[in-house]
C-alpha cells in the first residue's frame, strides 16, 4: 500500500472514530451499516485510490467496484468522488489546492463516462434523472462540466464545480481550530463534521427527505455547535452528540453528505502534511 492508499485508508478509520451525529461511528451503527461495512470498503477501495496509472475518473469507478466486492453496497460513493481528485493532485506535487484546481480543470469526458457507471453501479438513496447530463446516459461532457450541472443540488458536485472551497475553507481550518483546544482526536473530526452539518443543508438527507428536512437538522446543528464550542467537558460533548444522534437515527436521517465530506478534509489534511514533510526532508 503506498503513501495515498494508506492516508485514504486513515482518514476514513479516524472518521469512524468520531461521534457525528445520525452517521455511522463506533460509538452507534445504524440505516442498516456497520462501522464493519465502512472499514471494509476503505481497505477495499485504497488500492484503486492510491493507483497512479488510473484517472479520477477509473479510480472511482474501480474504487465502487471493489466495495461492492467487499460489502455489496454503497458505503462510500461520496468519499471516492470526493477523494479521487485529492489523490491525483497529491500525485501532481506542489501546492495541494493550486494541484486540485489543476486535477478538475483537466477532467475529461472519459472521467464522466468511469464516474457515471460509478454511481449507477453504487445506486446512491435519492437518485433520480436529471435533465441534462443524466448518469444513465452516455457522458457527452466531461466531468467537471457534468458537476457544474450538478452542483445546485448536490454538494459533492459543488466541490467540483466551487475547487472544493468546502474542505479547504470550512473542514481544513475547523480541524485546525479544534487542535487549539488541545483535545486529542477524534475531536477535532467531530468540530469539522459539525461545521458542514451547520453550514448547509445536508444533500443527502435533502435527497432522500426534502429540503425542509435537510434544513431543520442544519438549524439543530448551529446549536449543537454552539454548545460545543462553548463546553469545557468532552463527557459533556459526547453526551450532547449521542443525543443528537439518537433524535436523527430514530427519524431515519443520515447526514451522510457531511460525512464525506469529512473524510475528504482529514485525506486533504494528511495529503498537506506528506507534501510539508517531504518538502523539509528535500531542503
Amino acid at each position: 500500500m503506498n503513501a495515498i492508499a494508506a492516508a485514504f485508508v486513515a482518514a476514513c478509520l479516524d472518521e469512524l472514530e468520531a461521534p457525528k451525529p445520525g452517521n455511522i461511528h463506533i460509538f452507534a451503527e445504524g440505516h442498516g451499516m456497520t462501522v464493519a461495512d465502512f472499514k471494509a470498503s476503505a481497505e477495499a477501495a485504497a488500492a484503486a485510490m492510491g493507483n497512479p496509472a488510473l484517472s479520477v475518473g477509473a479510480r472511482v469507478r474501480a474504487g465502487v467496484e471493489a466495495t461492492f466486492q467487499a460489502v455489496n453496497m454503497n458505503t462510500n460513493l461520496g468519499i471516492l468522488l470526493l477523494c479521487a481528485p485529492l489523490a491525483v493532485a497529491a500525485e501532481k506535487g506542489g501546492d495541494l489546492r493550486l494541484s486540485l484546481r489543476a486535477t478538475l480543470a483537466n477532467l475529461t469526458r472519459a472521467d464522466a463516462s468511469d464516474a457515471f457507471k460509478a454511481i449507477v453501479h453504487a445506486r446512491p438513496a435519492g437518485l433520480g434523472e436529471a435533465p441534462r447530463h443524466d448518469v444513465h446516459h452516455t457522458a457527452e461532457v466531461t466531468l467537471l462540466e457534468a458537476m457544474r450541472e450538478a452542483a445546485g443540488r448536490d454538494r459533492i458536485a459543488y466541490q467540483y464545480s466551487h475547487d472544493f472551497v468546502d474542505i479547504f475553507e470550512t473542514g481544513l481550518p475547523a480541524l485546525a481550530d479544534a487542535g487549539e483546544w488541545d483535545w486529542p482526536m477524534p475531536w477535532p473530526v467531530v468540530r469539522a463534521y459539525l461545521g458542514f452539518l451547520a453550514g448547509f443543508p445536508d444533500s443527502h438527507i435533502a435527497r432522500k427527505h426534502g429540503t425542509a428536512a435537510a434544513t431543520a437538522v442544519q438549524a439543530e446543528a448551529v446549536k449543537v455547535l454552539e454548545r460545543y464550542k462553548n463546553t469545557m467537558s468532552a463527557e459533556d460533548a459526547l453526551r450532547d452528540m449521542l443525543s443528537f444522534d439518537e433524535r436523527l437515527k430514530n427519524s431515519g436521517l443520515n447526514p451522510g453528505t457531511s460525512a464525506d465530506l469529512t473524510v475528504a478534509t482529514l485525506f486533504a489534511g494528511r495529503l498537506q502534511h506528506f507534501h510539508l514533510r517531504s518538502k523539509r526532508e528535500v531542503s
